[in-house]
């Protein structure tokens, strides 16, 4: 599901009216409980920033970045969901249409780990079947602090067929790795796609039939940008 032109162009003002104020407005969130540092590994990822004190997500929030994937260039876009209870309805919706999602949880809190297949099983239920997820442990720079063993979520992980790694937004470690994983799992599997859909319509060509595959000026498109969205956080 894409954003549409109204609500992009809203979420837009509203986005370049924070950056414009003294504090930034980094939301806090978790996988997709409450309080593990979702925004701000969004806004590591998406801006390269961190935010000490950040607040919690009202709602969802979104942010997109374009990098390349494959040779490719990719434009992702990132939808940042509320963890609190109060806005659970909200956010299933925008489950549907999702092609990614990173289930975080915070290493110093036992809680947020427990409520993972809480939400995994909330997400299968709305989501496309075909959904790369990924879980990651976040606020690894705090290991003094660890309450859930790396080999519990490795188990976990294990269990539900989910790629699992720990993060540290505070730090920039793994975010871009966790990002650019779910990216070329869901590039790759859109261009699977396409390439079905490609053979299969070719089949039903009468025979001797040409196929133009340049652009209107005679030359191959180079300069294609993938749009990937949505992935959820």
């Amino acid at each position: 599901m894409l954003i549409n032109a109204q609500d992009w162009a809203l979420s837009k003002k509203k986005m370049k009216q924070r950056a414009n104020t003294a504090t930034p407005f980094l939301q806090t969130t978790s996988s997709f409980s409450q309080g593990v540092g979702k925004s701000n590994i969004l806004s590591r990822f998406t801006r390269n920033e961190f935010c000490l004190e950040s607040k919690s997500t009202i709602g969802v929030e979104f942010a997109t970045r374009t990098l390349q994937v494959e040779g490719k260039t990719v434009k992702a876009q990132i939808w940042d969901t509320a963890g609190q209870e109060r806005y659970r309805a909200v956010t299933s919706a925008y489950y549907r249409g999702a092609v990614g999602a990173l289930l975080v949880y915070d290493i110093t809190k036992r809680q947020t780990f427990d409520n993972v297949q809480r939400w995994l099983r909330e997400l299968r239920d709305h989501a496309d079947s075909n959904i790369v997820i990924i879980m990651a442990g976040n606020k690894s720079d705090l290991n003094h602090l660890r309450a859930v063993p790396t080999e519990d979520a490795q188990l976990l992980a294990e269990k539900e067929s989910l790629a699992f790694l720990e993060t540290s937004a505070l730090e920039a470690l793994n975010v871009e790795k966790a990002f650019q994983t779910i990216l070329l799992d869901v590039y790759q599997i859109i261009s699977k796609k396409a390439l079905a859909q490609e053979a299969a319509n070719s089949t039903g060509l009468p025979k001797g039939t040409i196929i133009n595959v340049a652009n209107p000026s005679g030359n191959v498109n180079k300069s294609h940008v993938v749009l990937i969205s949505k992935i959820l956080i």
